[in-house]
């Protein structure tokens, strides 16, 4: 019936696939690819303002406008529109051509129909919640599609023989081989410090195939416990506990301990997200509760507040990052600083080389790093190049970083890079442009030791001991970090006197054996 009407109506019958070129044109590509391989019955257009973009049936609009689609179209009508979320002005010319026809691809490539019988799940989507997420609800929920699952398998792993030294146990929300990110940097580098004084067992989460990799760590343990990951299946919103927490609740691990509890004679935990485990040491990698008000998130910055400052109480001795942090959580009795620091054999300085290169590194996996990679490639660095065309972008963003954000077309992008050393030394400027931060930035640390001139935001270099215009160039704003950088680059005595200072405060007091050593008599006082 259907059918006859549209004909009568002068519509062809057979619906037809618009694919609208909202976003870079290799996601389009693959997107368009994707449905016709879905769909190869169909006849496919592809909908692009300005040119042709070289496959499908092409579009080409010169104004966002529905009339002249409608016009191009003619008779026939839209079966499907698929298109990549995002603020292109196609994406609202999808919903006026066919609001019951949408189909969204986010980010990661997933997709998703957008319908009014499901407005919740659309919303999430658009929102930016993985797939897999917006269908999840709270465990109280008697309808819940999915269930958590507690971490329960295990491997144990032999490192070298007891040598009757005081005896430390360590427990991580991760392994930390291979250092993909500043965590792994910072508790690897006092492992390996550590083990000149005690004999350790470690403990942790891990991701499958971190024991085939686990030789660095065996060398400086006398065991490793890697449990698999638990798989929590709640919405984010749906608990008074942080959602990290609960992420890394697990029975085996409580048992694990327990059990393994005469062993050892000190439990140090790192991170506050495992801080619901006992232990005596807690290390607080940032204040999350501070991170979250920098952001506006009130409710998780309310959750973890609550959460955090009654978790810090609980421990003997509290190690922070920086003195804000240290005054944040406000337990002076209990906190010490123990900064970040850097590997000073590792990261030597080495000359520069001519060119106008920049490099940033920060790990996508921790948000303020996505937001700091959005804030430098939307706002800073077409400032940059309107100066000075010439000026090179490289960013290394750590495992997979696709799951955490779009991947912008012309630039020098790595996920996870095995050496970063290459990268200082081939580059000019190295940038800090984190929004919100907490603790202390370690690559920024490792720029400081390979004499590599910073350009930071006031969180991006907080509790180093820099100094705008002596030791580095910070920044509040797009405009004056966009100054910074092309002032430096031109500038290559300031850009060295900069870089030699930060260098000499780097050697004096950040080098991990130094840290290593404090450590060292914070343990000892509690044993």
């Amino acid at each position: 019936m259907r059918k006859a009407l549209r004909q009568l109506l002068g519509y062809e019958a057979e619906a037809v696939v618009v694919h609208f070129a909202s976003g870079p044109v290799e996601r389009v590509r693959a997107m368009y690819e994707e449905i016709l391989a879905l769909e190869p019955d169909r006849e496919h257009y592809v909908v692009s303002i300005g040119e042709p973009l070289g496959f499908g049936i092409p579009l080409v609009l010169h104004a966002p406008s529905l009339a002249e689609l409608r016009m191009q179209l003619g008779p026939k009508r839209i079966g499907l529109a698929p298109f990549l979320l995002g603020r292109d002005s196609l994406c609202w010319l999808v919903f006026q051509a066919a609001p019951r026809k949408m189909l969204a691809f986010n980010a990661r490539g997933e997709r998703h129909h957008l319908r009014v019988r499901s407005a919740i799940a659309s919303a999430l989507f658009v929102a930016g919640v993985p797939l897999d997420r917006i269908w999840l609800r709270p465990s109280w929920w008697p309808m819940a599609r999915e269930r958590s699952r507690p971490s329960a398998a295990s491997v144990t792993l032999a490192g070298r023989a007891l040598t009757g030294r005081p005896r430390v146990a360590i427990l991580s929300p991760y392994f930390p081989w291979p250092l993909g990110h500043g965590g792994a940097v910072r508790i690897y580098s006092l492992l390996r410090e550590a083990a000149k004084d005690f004999d350790i067992w470690f403990y942790c989460f891990a991701e499958p195939g971190s024991s085939d990799n686990a030789a660095p760590v065996l060398e400086l343990v006398h065991e490793a416990v890697l449990f698999e990951m638990p798989r929590y299946r709640e919405p984010r919103w749906a608990s008074l506990l942080p959602p990290e927490v609960r992420e890394y609740e697990s029975r085996a691990v409580r048992e694990r301990l327990a059990r393994d509890r005469e062993k050892w004679q000190l439990l140090q935990v790192e991170y506050t997200y495992l801080a619901r485990y006992p232990g005596d040491i807690l290390v607080e990698h940032d204040v999350t509760f501070d991170l979250y008000q920098q952001m506006g998130a009130r409710w998780s910055a309310w959750r973890w507040r609550r959460f955090e400052k009654t978790a810090v109480r609980r421990f003997r001795r509290v190690m922070a990052m920086a003195e804000k942090d240290a005054a944040l959580l406000a337990e002076p009795t209990r906190v010490r600083v123990l900064p970040n620091g850097v590997d000073l054999a590792r990261f030597r300085a080495t000359p520069e080389g001519a060119g106008k290169r920049v490099l940033f590194v920060g790990s996508f996996r921790h948000f303020p790093n996505v937001t700091a990679f959005r804030f430098l490639w939307d706002q800073v660095w077409p400032l940059v190049l309107a100066q000075e065309p010439a000026a090179e972008l490289t960013v290394i963003a750590g495992p997979r970083p696709e799951l955490y954000a779009a991947i912008p077309e012309g630039l020098d992008f790595h996920g996870f890079v095995a050496d970063v050393v290459p990268f200082y030394e081939s580059t000019n400027l190295v940038l800090a442009p984190t929004l919100v931060s907490a603790g202390t930035n370690l690559k920024v640390l490792e720029a400081m030791a390979m004499r590599r001139a910073v350009v930071a935001t006031p969180s991006g270099c907080d509790g180093l001991g820099l100094r705008h215009g002596e030791s580095v160039w910070v920044a509040a704003d797009a405009a004056a970090m966009a100054e910074g950088i092309v002032t430096l680059l031109r500038d290559g005595e300031r850009r060295e006197r900069l870089a030699r200072r930060a260098e000499e405060i780097a050697i004096e007091q950040f080098g991990w054996e130094a840290i290593g050593r404090e450590q060292k008599r914070i343990w000892e006082e509690l044993l």
